[in-house]
């Protein structure tokens, strides 16, 4: 339900105003961001949804959404879900059309970790072509695998609070306790060198195809992940800027 103006505070209105003036001057752009896990995606694509008044299409977030929901495609999923089927490609890149429709949306879009395959490239391709429009740019987030062991496995967490620390980046004060309560940290199932090896080799497998696909279309640019957040949020600022 729409608010009423008059419960609305004028710093409210306000911020609203300046952020539409603000994505006015923004152009239109349709984003992929790719890249293997701990490649620093998550970190700058919150940055460039604000940036550029994008909406983030979290592929996952959006299918338990419909689920919750119960849109027609989301009652579909749910069907595949319980009987412990993935969920078609066709019923995800649904999900994204639907998505689309959004005032959120109007101005572009960011999707991170998906298309996984050649063949959801193609399926989303065919759905934006029905729609008049296309991927604009695909950011790859180029990272060693041997330093996404390092970022990785070096990951702990204090789990009620969800401070993170790193071994060699970011040590707590004392080993292997958190700095605050001194209570014990843990490191996620994820993060364990095990773990990483078997997502990369998927990820090498089935998603840096995905890379060579989009480069025929020229529209795919390398971005160095193993720098800085800093340094690579300018990589990218100036990738979306050209």
């Amino acid at each position: 339900m729409a608010a009423n103006l008059e419960d609305v505070s004028s710093i409210d209105l306000m911020t609203e105003l300046l952020r539409r003036m603000k994505c006015s001057s923004k152009r239109d752009e349709r984003l992929i961001l790719v890249g293997p896990p701990g490649s620093g995606k998550g970190t700058q694509s919150p940055l460039i949804k604000d940036e550029y008044c994008l909406c983030h299409l979290a592929t996952g977030d959006m299918l338990r959404a419909a689920v919750a929901a119960k849109t027609p495609l989301g009652v579909k999923a749910k069907e595949a879900m319980e009987k412990g089927e993935l969920v078609s490609d066709d019923l995800v890149v649904g999900i994204i059309d639907e998505a689309l429709n959004k005032p959120s949306c109007q101005k572009g879009f960011i999707l991170d970790g998906f298309p996984r395959t050649v063949v959801q490239a193609q399926k989303l391709d065919e759905m934006l072509e029905k729609r008049g429009t296309k991927i604009d740019k695909v950011l790859n987030f180029a990272i060693d695998d041997a330093i996404l062991e390092e970022r990785i496995t070096g990951r702990w967490i204090h789990p009620s609070s969800g401070r993170t620390y790193h071994t060699k980046f970011a040590p707590p004060k004392a080993p292997g306790v958190d700095d605050v309560t001194g209570e014990p940290l843990i490191q996620r199932k994820d993060d364990t060198a095990a773990v990483l090896k078997s997502r990369l080799e998927a990820f090498h497998r089935q998603t840096e195809p995905v890379i060579d696909y989009y480069a025929k279309k020229n529209v795919v640019t390398n971005i160095q992940a193993e720098k800085q957040p800093m340094e690579v949020s300018e990589q990218v600022h100036k990738t979306l800027s050209s």
